[in-house]
């Protein structure tokens, strides 16, 4: 029930975002992407992704992992790699059955947007092996992510800004690519909207469910840059019947670069000996990161 609400009607978040929402006036054939587009995408068990951005290191929104089991193996590049570890940053929370009762009974759901809005939906996976026929994908550094274009990707439920998407998937097809405005950065979020023509970019779209942990793109010199990964979307309407991915949506992703000190302070730790998958929750952040209130959704 959880993931059906949070990636599906509700307010999909990355891990099942779709294989990008579409324009509807536009040829899907326009947003097929080859492997090759982004061979640094990881796909998650299932449905959602992540993203190689260290030889031995992904980094995912922590919705998208096993809710009751170890996570055993990614795929990259065709490639199923085995998984060391998993760390969840200690600001995540997951959604409190509470909020989910009360969203399914009464079919508003805002109480769940300020949950999500506040929590660090971030976790690193250590594999047991350094990935060597993959170049992993740098983050990007800046703080001017508001009012750039970004590339997304993913593989999840697809469809068009007219009609939406089924909640009820499926949520794992065809590699695609769109590109929108990125509308607000802060924070732990950058977010955007989906445009409708003539608004539109030419190849305008948003992530959807499945899509979760998708990568957000910012190009600096001809180069790509992780800028964000797909976590949450708000829904107009009654989340029992709303159908996700028109017009109008907003959609907020991790801001990766929030995160840096993080990643860097985790990915910099010595090896440690766990069990395989284990999923392990660290130390709170020290005094000096970053931790501050949320963006509003």
């Amino acid at each position: 029930m959880k993931r059906l609400l949070l990636l599906g009607v509700l307010l999909a978040v990355s891990s099942t975002a779709h294989a990008i929402v579409i324009r509807h006036d536009v040829d899907d054939a326009k947003y097929r992407a080859p492997a090759t587009e982004f061979p640094a995408l990881v796909d998650m068990p299932g449905e959602g992704h992540g993203a190689l951005i260290a030889p031995q290191w992904v980094l995912t929104a922590a919705h998208t992992l096993p809710m009751h089991a170890d996570l055993k193996q990614v795929v990259i590049n065709g490639t199923a790699r085995d998984v060391e570890r998993v760390v969840v940053h200690p600001g995540y929370r997951t959604l409190p059955q509470t909020l989910i009762d009360q969203a399914m009974a009464s079919g508003e759901a805002m109480l769940i947007v300020v949950f999500l809005a506040s929590g660090d939906d971030v976790a690193l996976i250590r594999l047991k092996a350094p990935v060597t026929d993959v170049a992993p994908v740098a983050i990007y550094s800046g703080t001017d992510e508001a009012g750039q274009i970004a590339k997304i990707l993913g593989k999840g439920a697809t469809g068009t800004g007219a009609t939406g998407h089924s909640p009820s998937g499926p949520n794992r097809t065809e590699l695609r690519r769109a590109f929108n405005t990125i509308t607000s950065a802060y924070d732990r979020w950058l977010c955007y909207v989906f445009d409708e023509p003539p608004q539109a970019l030419p190849l305008e779209g948003v992530l959807g469910n499945g899509d979760s942990g998708g990568p957000v793109l910012i190009e600096r010199n001809g180069q790509w840059l992780l800028a964000g990964q797909g976590a949450w979307k708000v829904v107009q309407g009654n989340v029992l019947t709303a159908r996700p991915g028109r017009y109008g949506q907003v959609t907020c992703n991790v801001r990766v670069n929030h995160y840096r000190d993080w990643i860097e302070r985790i990915m910099a730790e010595p090896a440690q000996t766990t069990a395989v998958g284990s999923i392990q929750p660290i130390a709170r952040p020290a005094s000096g990161e970053r931790r501050h209130a949320p963006c509003s959704a």
